[in-house]
């Protein structure tokens, strides 16, 4: 006879694309329903409808309730939902607001599940938090949490060294996609990377750097840029594409007037779905620049399109990066170390000479076998 499943239920600002198969994932682990409070995420609207459609997961929505700029205060009906499913085991996110309020609740004994909470800090985050408040909530947190869900091993280790948190706790499980989803549709996307992008920006022999975000302070491109301004105008086959929207972009287009780069940059705007995914396709590697990223989906998109990857070591992605043909981490607070380590990564990458995902398998190992033995700590 077959186990019934343990009940999920989980509190979340928003689904993300880079999020669908770890919730799918788990649904096949536990029986999960996922409590969204934010119908899209507030400063990256996505087509969600097209998410939806490839979620096997239950969802449901709280919508009312206090936030500001993405910060969510509480929502109406938690209580009520929480009730309503009866689950074994109820999560929160980070140490908001909402996941102090299931912590409270059940110290109140209004409710007996297990507690728990998805924590996307990076390690360098983990070090050097900046918010007092923050500071404290993960202090009290410690103390009556029953699990966290963590993005590496370094963290793991982190709470365990801190704050004697034991192993058992803690969840290891990386935002993580699967290759065989994002390279499903292999004939449309390298039509569409060879029609749309290299034949359109006369790509061939190049070498195409890409970036790939939001175009804000903390990722860092405005001052990558300047550092490597000198390398790109000197470098005949190099190309930079900026993929992504922002309140940088002026000051990124001044840049790249200044340096007079008109030529080897291009800004594609902000792009998502198989639009991006095309750009993988045909792209020789990615880059990511941030002074401050909790992990960095992008780094794990780029590798399962076969793309190396110079990772800034303050992303909590940086920890994919276990072997030479994965890329390179760097300083990207230090000029001489970007220049010198974009060098490097720039000679180990391969300019386009065609448009094939079959030549380009994917870096990304089998995580399935580890995922499904870290969340089994919950079963």
């Amino acid at each position: 006879m077959e186990r019934q499943k343990k009940k999920i239920l989980m509190f979340h600002p928003s689904l993300a694309p880079y999020r669908i198969d770890q919730f799918n994932s788990l649904n096949e682990l536990f029986d999960l329903t996922v409590v969204f409070l934010f119908d899209n995420i507030w400063n990256n609207n996505m087509d969600q409808e097209r998410l939806l459609s490839q979620c096997s997961f239950k969802i449901s929505y709280l919508l009312k309730g206090p936030s500001r700029k993405g910060k969510i205060l509480f929502r109406f009906g938690m209580y009520r939902m929480i009730k309503k499913l009866q689950p074994d085991i109820v999560m929160g996110f980070e140490y908001s607001p909402t996941t102090q309020l299931l912590l409270l609740w059940r110290r109140l004994g209004l409710i007996t599940q297990k507690v728990g909470t998805t924590l996307d800090d990076s390690i360098d985050m983990c070090y050097h938090m900046k918010s007092e408040i923050r500071c404290l909530a993960r202090k009290y947190s410690a103390r009556y949490l029953d699990f966290w869900v963590v993005m590496s091993d370094e963290v793991s280790q982190f709470y365990q060294d801190q704050f004697k948190v034991k192993e058992q706790q803690l969840i290891v499980s990386p935002i993580l996609q699967k290759p065989e989803r994002l390279r499903e549709n292999a004939q449309i996307l390298e039509t569409a990377a060879r029609q749309y992008y290299v034949e359109e920006h006369s790509l061939y022999g190049k070498k195409v750097l890409l970036f790939v975000g939001r175009l804000i302070p903390e990722k860092g491109l405005s001052g990558f840029l300047n550092t490597l301004s000198p390398l790109l105008r000197e470098t005949a086959d190099l190309k930079f594409v900026i993929i992504g929207e922002g309140k940088e972009f002026s000051l990124l287009q001044t840049i790249v007037e200044e340096q007079q780069l008109h030529r080897k940059v291009i800004f594609a705007g902000r792009l998502e779905g198989e639009e991006l995914h095309a750009w993988y396709t045909c792209g020789s590697g990615l880059v990511l620049p941030s002074l401050f990223e909790p992990f960095g989906a992008v780094v794990n998109e780029a590798l399962i399109f076969g793309m190396p990857v110079i990772c800034s070591e303050y992303a909590g992605a940086s920890s994919l990066m276990i072997s030479p043909d994965q890329g390179i981490v760097f300083d990207p607070k230090d000029a001489k170390d970007t220049l010198a380590k974009t060098k490097l990564f720039l000679k180990s990458i391969r300019p386009i000479e065609e448009v094939s995902l079959a030549a380009k398998p994917s870096l990304m190992g089998d995580y399935q076998l580890k995922f499904n033995k870290e969340w089994g700590k919950l079963a």
